[in-house]
């Protein structure tokens, strides 16, 4: 399929009473084509199925600067053949949260170089470049099943730096990220419980949001018991 064949199917699917939707969930971009996620996540599959080359496609979808066109590149992407060059374009092009969290958990999370730009991105002042270094942290304790715990351990320092960062996508990528990687092991949530109590100790209102929703699920007795059983099994 050629990018021009993709994007007359997108807008077939298209719905403007969904980018009203999506504007109210504050997923605001400069082009959307109201396309329901059940159907893109249809049409990407059916496009792997049959693309010589994903990757060159993918690149192409993503210049469009067509929302529902990024998402169909994020998805058909082979993160074995993507480079620290085009994670830091299309970072530097997320203007909404749901495509730099989606983006960074359906691709950047599987490449080599998730972990370099997770500490790197955290470090940009602009907000969802900064947020996608955090989000991936996130991803990364919840899909690298490999890793050892020491390494899911040392993002902690990092989120307890941002805690104070009072914007509202970087506060709630913190506290996502910290409640995941709570949510991994006995070990790490038991560090994930002593960072909140630091967090909270910093005083400034967005800490103490963080901490506070942090422990409410993190020492949630559900929540303790089901990584009790994921340890048991």
């Amino acid at each position: 399929m050629h990018v021009d064949e993709i994007i007359r199917e997108l807008e077939s699917l298209g719905n403007p009473d969904n980018v009203a939707g999506m504007a109210r969930y504050g997923i605001v971009t400069k082009r959307a084509l109201g396309v329901a996620a059940p159907e893109l996540r249809a049409l990407a599959k059916r496009i792997k199925k049959v693309a010589a080359d994903r990757h060159s496609l993918a690149l192409e979808l993503w210049q469009t600067g067509i929302h529902e066109a990024r998402a169909i590149a994020f998805l058909i992407d082979d993160p074995k053949l993507v480079t620290p060059e085009q994670m830091d374009a299309w970072a530097a092009d997320f203007d909404n949260w749901a495509i730099c969290d989606s983006t960074c958990g359906n691709l950047f999370s599987y490449t080599p170089f998730a972990y370099e730009k997770a500490y790197e991105w955290a470090e940009i002042e602009e907000e969802f470049v900064k947020r996608a270094g955090i989000v991936l942290m996130a991803w990364l304790a919840v899909h690298d099943k490999k890793i050892s715990d020491d390494v899911i351990a040392e993002f902690i320092p990092v989120l307890e730096s941002k805690a104070d960062d009072d914007r509202n996508f970087i506060k709630k990528a913190v506290n996502w990220s910290l409640r995941s990687i709570g949510k991994r092991s006995i070990f790490l949530h038991e560090k994930a419980v002593e960072s909140a109590i630091r967090i909270r100790e910093k005083g400034t209102r967005s800490a103490r949001w963080i901490a506070s929703d942090a422990l409410r699920e993190l020492m949630n007795e559900r929540t303790i018991e089901r990584i009790k059983r994921r340890v048991r099994r």
